[in-house]
């Protein structure tokens, strides 16, 4: 299992338009689980229902968690969407 504690930063929060681009890019991940953590409650990050779900204001600390078949690489690809539409920090949340 690969995870990470991240900062959201963008204003909005996790809103839908980045949501929608990463739940895309989870789903290409078939032979792997991906998990998002906020506040206690984890969601299938594969479903845009259950990630919107969590509306995730800015300033949270959300983990996302990788197992499976390819979880370097789908950990990887969500954490580079996230920063390129600057959803996240930059830097990890320590653990």
């Amino acid at each position: 299992m690969k995870d990470i504690k991240v900062l959201v930063v963008d204003p909005v929060g996790l809103h839908a338009r980045p949501a929608t681009t990463v739940v895309s890019a989870a789903n290409k991940f078939s032979k792997g689980d991906v998990v998002l953590t906020y506040k206690g409650r984890e969601v299938d990050m594969k479903s845009i229902m259950g990630v919107m779900s969590l509306a995730i204001p800015t300033q949270s600390e959300i983990t996302i968690s990788c197992t499976g078949e390819g979880e370097e690489e789908a950990l990887e690809t969500i954490i580079t969407i996230l920063r390129t539409q600057k959803i996240i920090d930059d830097i990890p949340v320590a653990k």
